[in-house]
């Protein structure tokens, strides 16, 4: 790999060095500043000269083959929404050209780091420096693999985005309507393997702690949860996203295959449903007249954590509602304005 770009840096005392995920989201404050070189350092991670050609986009140069967690699809999409807010139209072409770049990695993903076909990840460190009780990132001295909640998470919020990616490009190009059921699927897939009906000990959602934890997938298949509470089992919380009813009408064959999809794996529809029922203290359909809406968890943590996740999910061009947030008690006396989703 030969780098000789100008890129976005962690912090000045971390220079030269890049961090492949850390751009994703300094790409989204850039955007505001300018949106060009934004959308350009997202790009280039996504360039021949930077993503390997199985699919692998580098970590960082002092090791291109450590994993980040794959959030330049939303990055992607976040500054897509905001020249669309800015300017009255998004950059299509930018949006196909990552869309195929990012089909590339998610191949990566689905291929290196599900092991056992499950539709339940792995990743190692992920960006999360002292998360864990062990490096995560290195062989177990037990056998076996590491089922991460994190990862599973990353790969859930993954679908999602190239979902609404998909379906956005599928207003001028409607051969984007396929890709668009295929994330449809494979986030079903996932959020169910998270979230498996019953009281089974091979799942990543402890019922009784109302709380994710990864787990250790043992080499006779045995299966031991890491009961450690960090911010790895918040994580899957991040997976949510709402498509708004205009969309799917635009759609009707896509809403067609998805609710035929839908009644040929039962099995599905009941994992997703429970952990939305856990959430809302009663029954919901999966999929409804008004939205689509594909929690992959519980909801279970303070509101602020749901209500910064829901922001980053949805851009600036979705329907929303301006309020004022109060700073921490000691900070200047000041309020910034914070913008929340609201459900039409």
């Amino acid at each position: 790999m030969v780098n000789d770009d100008i890129i976005s840096m962690p912090d000045k005392w971390e220079y030269p060095w890049y961090a492949a995920w850390d751009l994703g989201f300094h790409a989204v404050a850039l955007g505001v500043v300018d949106l060009e070189f934004a959308k350009q350092q997202v790009a280039l991670m996504l360039s021949e000269s930077y993503l390997h050609p199985n699919g692998q986009i580098p970590a960082y140069e002092w090791n291109f083959n450590d994993v980040n967690p794959p959030v330049h699809a939303w990055a992607t999409l976040f500054l897509y929404n905001i020249e669309k807010a800015v300017r009255g139209h998004g950059d299509v072409e930018f949006l196909s050209h990552a869309f195929q770049k990012l089909l590339m990695n998610f191949t990566w993903w689905v291929n290196r780091k599900d092991p056992s076909g499950s539709n339940v990840f792995e990743g190692g460190f992920l960006g999360l420096d002292n998360i864990g009780v062990f490096d995560r990132s290195a062989p177990l001295p037990t056998g076996g693999f590491l089922e991460q909640a994190d990862g599973t998470a990353w790969m859930a919020l993954f679908c999602q985005n190239m979902l609404e990616i998909a379906l956005e490009l599928a207003a001028g190009a409607p051969a984007y309507e396929h890709m668009a059921l295929k994330f449809v699927e494979h986030f079903l897939w996932i959020a169910a393997a998270m979230n498996r009906v019953g009281g089974r000990h091979d799942r990543l959602w402890d019922e009784a702690d109302g709380f994710f934890y990864d787990q250790l997938r043992l080499p006779d298949g045995r299966a031991v949860r890491l009961k450690v509470r960090s911010l790895v089992g918040l994580l899957p919380l991040c997976a949510a996203t709402v498509i708004e009813a205009d969309l799917i009408a635009r759609f009707p064959s896509v809403v067609e295959r998805v609710e035929r999809f839908l009644a040929h794996h039962p099995e599905l529809v009941q994992a997703v449903a429970r952990a939305m029922e856990i959430a809302t203290k009663a029954p919901r359909k999966v999929t409804s007249d008004s939205s689509w809406v594909r929690p992959t968890a519980p909801r279970r943590s303070p509101t602020t954590w749901q209500s910064g996740r829901h922001l980053a999910a949805s851009g600036p061009s979705s329907p929303c509602q301006r309020h004022q947030v109060q700073k921490p008690t000691g900070a200047r006396a000041s309020t910034i304005n914070r913008t929340t989703t609201r459900r039409s």
